[in-house]
């Protein structure tokens, strides 16, 4: 059943939406420590560099991402809209695929 344009969404979806923006955070968090052990631990070359800027990145989108999105579903919950998907899920992937590549690069090309 559809809520009312402007009525108060259920308890239990605003909970879920909290819940997922919180896993956004955790993952900008995780990624922005990964970023701090990369530059701290890792050789000061070029590629560690942006090795820790991919991640540095990859924690900005996660971080703005999960708030954008759940100020959308949140909006679209009180309205009662289809909440539909938004960019940022795929945005963080992209970027987490990225990181990923950089990091196997680093890995191939460090012991040279």
């Amino acid at each position: 059943m559809a809520e009312l344009p402007g009525a108060e969404p259920d308890v239990r979806f605003s909970l879920a939406n909290e819940r997922t923006l919180l896993a956004y955070q955790r993952t900008s968090v995780g990624m922005l420590a990964a970023a701090v052990a990369v530059v701290h631990f890792l050789e000061r070359d070029a590629l560690a560099l942006l090795l820790g800027l991919a991640f540095v990145l990859t924690s900005g989108i996660a971080a703005i991402g999960g708030y954008l999105r759940f100020r959308s579903v949140d909006r679209a919950m009180r309205a009662g809209r289809p909440i539909g998907s938004g960019p940022a899920a795929h945005l963080l992937s992209l970027a987490v695929v990225i990181s990923l590549l950089v990091a196997t690069a680093y890995v191939l090309l460090a012991g040279r």
